[in-house]
Formats: structure tokens, C-alpha cells, sequence
């Protein structure tokens, strides 16, 4: 059975630390080139590949991401 994710990015509170990108099995999500308002290049999707697998969201310091999985 195969499962698709998303995510939801508090693109706001996102410091652009990165450790979220190290742990991504599928390497969906990228700092962008944008900034937020605090000047730090926040996390973005840059592919459709998401599972869902929430390992970015686990690591993740500040708590900015939510994932979400639904059955395909």
C-alpha cells in the first residue's frame, strides 16, 4: 500500500537550520532562496515525492512542520 504526504511549514518561525533536510528519505524539502521576516531562508517542498513518513517534523527543533498522510 502506498501513502503520500504533505507538509505544512510555519514558514515564520523556520530558523533554516536544516537538520529536517538531513532527515528526509525521499530529499522532498530545500531552504529556499526567501526569507522570513526574522531574514532566515526558511524550509520549502521542492519535489512531490512526500511518504509522509514524518521524520522531518520529529527532528525538527521548533516544532514548524506538520505532516500529513493519506493512503493512495
Amino acid at each position: 500500500m502506498a501513502f503520500k504526504g504533505t507538509l505544512i511549514i510555519d514558514t515564520e518561525k523556520c530558523k533554516g537550520c536544516g537538520v529536517c533536510i538531513i532527515g528526509c528519505p525521499q530529499k522532498c524539502i530545500a531552504l529556499g532562496k526567501k526569507v522570513n521576516k526574522k531574514g532566515y531562508n526558511h524550509l520549502e517542498i521542492i519535489e512531490d515525492t512526500c511518504i509522509g513518513c514524518a521524520n522531518c517534523a520529529v527532528v525538527c527543533p521548533d516544532g514548524v512542520i506538520e505532516v500529513y498522510k493519506v493512503k493512495v
